[in-house]
């Protein structure tokens, strides 16, 4: 089906705006688990990152998945200050399992998610471990909690991949009478390729030193703001018991 540049790119913006909006959706899918002071979860909103990035390539998926990954952040204290980290990581994910989703063979399609994922599980857990020694926990604390987020972050992984790897064939087969498989379809050309247009080193070291910075300073806020959360629920708990007296 062949379209034009404005039709191609309203498509493309409708494409992410609904994967993002399906990322969204599956972060509210989710089971909290207490951590002393940091929060995991079990959900699905990775399924949708994986999906968003098989289906529509690297960078229409990694905006997606940051997106509505960021979005969820935004609407719930707990993770508001979190928002520029998740963003940054979430896309990494989408945009690893789109770039290395090299052709549609069951193995490397389920590499290409996995990969994804891992990705993003690392992100993760750098942010768990730093969080608390910024908040001032020990060696041990900070290992201790990386070490209960990997676990949930393997199960959110595993299910991951198990959802959006099926889900993948079987929409890529559904869309294939729509305008939006013409996306697809030139995700799998890019990858096709032998040869790409490579980034000048500037233009990547000063990608990379501003993606640093961002994390940086979103990890400091997001400890921070759990701080204050954390001392304010101490002295509402300080409170009541001198009420109680």
């Amino acid at each position: 089906m062949t379209m034009t540049k404005n039709r191609k790119a309203l498509y493309r913006i409708i494409t992410i705006g609904l994967m993002a909006a399906l990322v969204y959706v599956g972060n509210y899918l989710q089971i909290k688990i207490p951590n002393g002071v940091l929060v995991t979860r079990i959900h699905l909103g990775n399924s949708m990152c994986l999906l968003a990035g098989l289906l529509f390539g690297g960078l229409n998926g990694g905006l997606a998945s940051g997106f509505g990954a960021a979005l969820y952040d935004l609407f719930d204290p707990t993770y508001i200050v979190s928002a520029p980290y998740t963003f940054i990581s979430k896309f990494a994910m989408g945009f690893t399992a789109g770039a290395l989703r090299t052709k549609n063979e069951k193995v490397r399609v389920t590499l290409a998610a996995i990969t994804g994922q891992l990705v993003y599980i690392f992100l993760y857990l750098l942010k768990s471990y730093f969080t608390i020694i910024i908040l001032g926990g020990t060696q041990e604390a900070a290992w201790t909690a990386v070490g209960t987020n990997a676990l949930t972050s393997s199960i959110n992984g595993i299910l991951a991949v198990i959802i959006a790897v099926p889900l993948y064939f079987a929409l890529r087969t559904a869309l294939k009478q729509t305008g939006i498989y013409a996306l697809i379809a030139e995700n799998d050309a890019e990858n096709k390729q032998d040869s790409a247009k490579k980034a000048k080193p500037s233009i990547i070291a000063a990608i990379a030193v501003l993606t640093a910075a961002a994390i940086g300073l979103s990890i400091r806020l997001s400890a921070e703001n759990k701080l204050k959360a954390k001392r304010a629920e101490e002295a509402n708990s300080l409170s009541s018991e001198i009420k109680l007296q």
